[in-house]
């Protein structure tokens, strides 16, 4: 009789975190291992064997824990954890070459190591860089092209004068990336549209930046 009044309260504490249905699945999974925790504190009091106590654990982890709840807590976890797939950090001498490739050393008068230090001081050779600008407009991609005139973000009356998304210029094999830039340069300031161009490129010894690469 004692002991079954003991494990009463039990049943009456964790009646009312199942019955409602607008937990969320982390929150839930929060909930349950509270749960637990207090429903062992509380069995102190009751059976002291470790059997019973493990028992009672076993049961409480399969009716307020399901599998699937804790799978769900998991898969949103590791995708905030994981980085994007698409995000691509390139090192000196391979962007070099992917510039290369392209045909972007002499393009307009500019070298290559023009192209390489540019990349490096708009995004830091990052592929998938995006920057907010406080007007509203995005700054995308390896040379941080913005959205204001050269593309479109799906906002209304932009010249966008690339033809492309600006989703476009953040992939990683850059193709989109190096034809719009390449339009941005056959303006009047050719390069010097970029500011960190003309601050931290221009007019330098720029060997540095293509020294040790093989095209």
């Amino acid at each position: 009789m004692v002991s079954a009044l003991r494990r009463a309260p039990l049943i009456r504490v964790h009646s009312s975190p199942v019955s409602s249905p607008s937990v969320s699945g982390p929150r839930r999974l929060v909930s349950c291992l509270s749960s637990q925790s207090s429903a062992l504190s509380q069995s102190g009091g009751g059976s002291t064997s470790a059997a019973g106590i493990e028992a009672r654990s076993r049961a409480l982890r399969r009716r307020w824990c399901p599998a699937g709840i804790m799978l769900l807590a998991l898969v949103c976890l590791l995708s905030c954890l994981l980085p994007s797939s698409e995000a691509k950090l390139y090192g000196r001498c391979e962007l070099a070459r992917v510039l290369h490739d392209f045909g972007l050393d002499g393009y307009r008068g500019y070298s290559l190591a023009d192209w390489v230090c540019l990349a490096y001081f708009t995004s830091g050779f990052n592929a998938a860089a995006l920057d907010y600008e406080a007007d509203g407009s995005t700054n995308n991609g390896i040379f941080q092209i913005n959205s204001r005139r050269w593309c479109s973000n799906l906002t209304p009356n932009v010249p966008n004068v690339c033809q492309m998304y600006c989703s476009d210029l953040l992939n990683p094999n850059l193709k989109d990336t190096v034809i719009c830039a390449m339009k941005i340069t056959q303006e009047p300031q050719g390069l010097g549209y970029w500011e960190a161009w003309r601050h931290h490129c221009q007019g330098k010894d720029l060997t540095e930046w293509v020294d040790g690469c093989d095209f």
